[in-house]
């Protein structure tokens, strides 16, 4: 079907290539008539061509005899990468271990440096073998070569895959064995637009950003800013920019132009093709005025479920789920089941888990959970110390189907000690349409006396705990947080006129098992996913309580460390678990 010329303006947006107005440069386009030199010509050509090739044959077959004909594939690629991909190529085939193998179907869309390592972003479709088949390669501008095992590789079905390698040298640029693309330079995480989503609700954009260093559970000044569409944000005459209408943390919310609207609704259509250059469409974030500058971006702004405008009305229609949870992790794969099973048990129906950087087998784990029974989504979300974006993200996914969603850890447990269930409290509450969220207290549980991982799980591991509650955790409704998705500590900004509600103890409090045993407690060294809460390690902050109080800063254990955090024994959620899981033929749990 032929496009409208408004279509065809649209396709070209953001590329810096002229279309050609169907002047006299095709072959055949001035009708048919050829004169008799040009016919002469010709025949004259083919002669000269068939003595060519009764030469190549006759001569090439002389040198063919006792001899293989071995075709060689030329790669317009830069020589010092080249060479470096050829010698680890000849060392690979030589190993006989496949890895030698190129992909064309791997294909490179982005490199990012982070603290620790370095994320290569595949383009959707790409497939990758094992780690261990391939290498990371850095080129540095001295034509230095170097070659490293990749420390992992995620990938899902409905998005692109990701390779984790080590950190490089700096100034490099980042390649894999297998691929055929050329090498990338890196975009540095501190200053970068990395994801966006588009809300159809509000014909919003919905940006997420590191590098503008707004304070924590603070509004920004959005008349600062404004964001940037484009194939090519380099190029200010082939963008086009929109307001920005909130500002906070990490997340910026703008208008989504008409003309941007337009073009990524056709592109999902298939009515109109990207350009030949492969350039998606990105956001970015630029700051106003004086001294002006816009963030690199490899945002491609990704569409919500669409709002169905008619759902609100005086007989408003029941979403799919009542209760869905939201969590952040990274390699607590042993824990899963158990927390996600438990919480399956009390009436949770839906897990969005936001994987950052898991390397433990997580997929094993999840794969082998009946999803007819848990329907769980694992999202990557390879960013680091952004959990507050990932809380803000998730809650725009899940707000479509849930009704309620708890943000809550891994290792923490709802628990209802009374005689109320989670369908109870959030029918309650739900019939009172100004509660936008519960918050409930924390108990936090030490090791309990224990040196070993508790082998039926920490619910019934840990019985010891502190008799005073730390803080508090939320369960929100989505329809109800605040445009801007403030979030600190798990606790988001309301809208206008919303309200939260204090849920007594005696009805439903969180188990937190936060201080284990150290083998896992160890870990939280490793680095902190939340945005403006110190690393374990930093000296700042040291006598904050989202740290152990006496420990400091070292990850060396305590003499005394099975017998910290024990004030006051509790077993209540121990006995419950055993009374609703235990198998009464063998005894045992089911995680």
């Amino acid at each position: 079907m032929a496009i409208s010329a408004k279509e065809r303006k649209l396709s070209r947006l953001g590329s810096g290539k002229a279309v050609n107005g169907g002047g006299g440069g095709s072959f055949g386009a001035r009708g048919g008539h050829r004169s008799p030199a040009a016919g002469g010509r010709r025949r004259l050509f083919a002669v000269f061509f068939v003595f060519l090739c009764a030469g190549a044959v006759v001569f090439g077959g002389v040198h063919a005899i006792g001899a293989s004909f071995r075709p060689v594939l030329l790669k317009a690629w830069p020589s010092a990468t080249l060479n470096a991909l050829s010698s680890e190529r000849r060392v690979q085939q030589a190993g006989g271990n496949g890895a030698g193998t190129v992909s064309a179907s791997v294909q490179i869309r982005h490199a990012v440096a982070l603290p620790d390592h370095l994320l290569v972003i595949l383009g959707d479709g790409s497939l990758l073998p094992a780690p261990g088949q391939f290498e990371c390669l850095y080129s540095t501008a001295n034509s230095t070569q170097l070659c490293r095992r990749p420390l992992s590789v995620a990938a899902l079905p409905d998005g692109p895959s990701l390779v984790h390698c080590p950190a490089g040298p700096s100034e490099m640029a980042v390649s894999l064995s297998l691929s055929q693309s050329p090498p990338v330079t890196p975009f540095q995480w501190d200053q970068l637009v990395y994801t966006a989503l588009l809300d159809s609700r509000d014909n919003s954009t919905v940006v997420f950003a590191k590098g503008m260093n707004l304070r924590p559970g603070r509004l920004g000044v959005p008349s600062r800013y404004e964001c940037v569409f484009g194939r090519d944000l380099s190029k200010p005459k082939l963008v086009v920019t929109s307001p920005v209408v909130s500002a906070a943390q990490e997340t910026f919310r703008c208008v989504t132009p008409v003309r941007i609207r337009r073009y990524l609704r056709m592109t999902a259509d298939g009515n109109i093709n990207r350009n030949s250059d492969g350039k998606p469409m990105l956001v970015s974030i630029r700051t106003k005025g004086r001294g002006s500058s816009t963030l690199p971006s490899i945002a491609q702004p990704e569409p919500l479920p669409r709002y169905n405008r008619h759902r609100h009305t005086r007989h408003r229609q029941q979403k799919v789920h009542s209760m869905c949870v939201c969590t952040m992790l990274r390699n607590q794969a042993q824990f899963l089941r158990e927390w996600i099973m438990y919480h399956s048990h009390i009436g949770v129906q839906r897990w969005f888990i936001y994987d950052n950087n898991s390397d433990d087998g997580i997929e094993e784990v999840l794969g082998s959970m009946d999803p007819s029974i848990y329907n769980v989504t694992r999202h990557l979300w390879p960013w680091m110390k952004s959990q507050e974006a990932g809380f803000a993200h998730c809650a725009l996914r899940a707000r479509e189907s849930c009704e309620w969603v708890g943000f809550i850890d891994i290792d923490e447990f709802l628990h209802f000690p009374g005689n109320q269930t989670l369908q109870d409290v959030l029918r309650n509450y739900s019939s009172r349409p100004r509660i936008g969220e519960l918050r409930t207290a924390c108990h936090s549980f030490g090791p309990s006396g224990r040196t070993k991982i508790p082998k039926k799980g920490v619910t019934t591991g840990y019985t010891c705990r502190l008799a005073a509650p730390e803080r508090h955790k939320s369960i929100v409704r989505p329809d109800a947080l605040n445009p801007s998705l403030i979030n600190v500590v798990h606790h988001f900004h309301l809208k206008e006129g919303m309200k939260y509600a204090n849920v007594g103890q005696g009805v439903m409090l969180i188990n937190h098992y936060k201080y284990q045993v150290w083998e896992v407690f160890k870990e939280k060294f490793a680095g902190r996913v939340a945005t403006y809460v110190a690393d374990w390690q930093d000296e700042e902050n040291v006598g904050s309580r989202d740290r152990a109080p006496g420990l400091g800063t070292k990850p060396v254990e305590p003499e005394d460390w099975p017998s910290r955090f024990c004030e006051v024994y509790d077993t209540g959620l121990k006995d419950f678990v055993h009374k609703e899981f235990t198998d009464p033929q063998t005894g045992s749990l089911p995680w």
